[in-house]
């Protein structure tokens, strides 16, 4: 028997409520990620962790003063050396509350150390010897990768005073080409094994191409102190600091990353902060 007009549309709308079928999520399917529900409460930002704040949190960790970040390069080095002279650079001309790490030769490979430099990101210069790194020319990779320069610090760390000129041009620029060689970047400073110099080894430095500038120091980090060459036993302005990958043989004990931190707290005490050296000289 016929269904009566007008009952057959009445019986297809009632299915299509029944089964769902309408422009909405499909049943059983999840809602968009967009969409609220009265189960789902709305989704909040995540803050974004803050760079002042991962920075502090890091000095914490190694137990050091939060410095202040380094300031902005100048426009221009306050050191010149594009006049053909090779000048010899204690401290750098400055009137800000900023000092200049640098560590020499290489022997000491502390691992820690790598650490500590990746978290606390600070600047310094590595004025390197290749008998002592040679064991292991990988090691300071990873420092200059966070932008800290490798510097010629000679072959075998003689005294130059008594050596030739033909004997200092050898250990100078062969040295430069061995760091050349396995870091990728050219050397250009120069830090004379226990700070002695004379004419030949500006004429020396000159042959080799590239060395700019003699680098010595105003002060020298200790095993717990800083030693320091002013009678008021203050850093100031510029002054370029000395320190030596160095181990507990020959820091009574001690660790190089312990020596660093110590040495951090002085310069955190004064109000200084680091900056660069290659960036003003």
């Amino acid at each position: 028997m016929r269904a009566p007009r007008g009952i057959l549309p009445l019986l297809l709308l009632g299915l299509l409520l029944a089964t769902g079928c309408s422009s909405g999520t499909p049943t059983g399917s999840q809602a968009p990620a967009d969409t609220v529900t009265a189960s789902q409460p709305p989704r909040t930002a995540t803050a974004t962790p803050s760079p002042t704040g991962d920075r502090a949190a890091a000095f914490r960790k190694w137990g050091i003063p939060l410095l202040a970040p380094p300031p902005a390069p100048p426009a221009v080095k306050p050191v010149r050396t594009d006049d053909g002279r090779i000048p010899v650079v204690s401290d750098i001309p400055t009137d800000q509350k900023i000092v200049f790490l640098t560590f020499d030769d290489g022997a000491e490979k502390d691992p820690k150390f790598v650490q500590m430099m990746r978290d606390l990101k600070i600047p310094f210069t590595m004025f390197l010897t290749d008998d002592v790194i040679k064991s292991d020319y990988g090691y300071f990779r990873p420092l200059q990768a966070l932008g800290n320069s490798i510097q010629d610090h000679t072959l075998t760390h003689p005294d130059l005073h008594g050596r030739t000129l033909a004997q200092q041009k050898h250990e100078i620029c062969v040295q430069q080409q061995k760091l050349t060689a396995e870091y990728g970047t050219a050397p250009g400073l120069f830090r004379p094994p226990y700070g002695n110099y004379n004419a030949d080894t500006r004429t020396a430095m000159k042959s080799c191409g590239g060395l700019r500038a003699i680098i010595l120091w105003r002060e020298s980090m200790q095993i717990k102190k800083v030693q320091f060459q002013r009678p008021d036993k203050k850093f100031h302005p510029g002054d370029i600091i000395l320190a030596h990958f160095r181990g507990p043989s020959q820091l009574k004990g001690e660790s190089m990353t312990a020596m660093t931190a110590n040495l951090l707290r002085q310069v955190a005490s004064q109000g200084f902060t680091l900056a660069r050296l290659d960036d003003y000289v």
